[in-house]
């Protein structure tokens, strides 16, 4: 199996269990039983599954007034769409990556 193909399949579960934990969440918070502590979906959505939780969290209507949960999950978001236009940089024209490096660093100081 490739290695983008293996990176994939581990964003999708990733995402997939974001998603899932947060219905799981919602259903506990329905029924007044123990929840899933934020900090775990907020870890979800920092080790790749903020596409999941986003889309969980609007399509059951869960936590998307409790702050400042909303802006902790929307700014490892930005961090994600950040990280995915680096990358997207750096895949398409390497050069541009490595102007882009010279310019954030500076001028070289001897």
């Amino acid at each position: 199996m490739s290695n983008i193909l293996q990176i994939v399949l581990v964003v999708l579960a990733v995402n997939g269990t974001a998603f899932l934990a947060f219905w799981r969440d919602k259903r506990l918070a329905r029924t007044g039983a123990r929840r899933i502590p934020e900090k775990t979906l907020l870890w979800l959505a920092l080790v790749g599954g903020s596409v999941g939780a986003v889309i969980a969290q609007q399509m059951f209507r869960h936590k998307t007034r409790k702050e400042p949960f909303r802006s902790r999950l929307y700014a490892i978001v930005a961090l994600h769409a950040v990280a995915v236009a680096m990358l997207a940089i750096w895949l398409i024209a390497p050069h541009w990556a490595s102007g882009l490096l010279h310019v954030v660093r500076g001028p070289a100081v001897s």
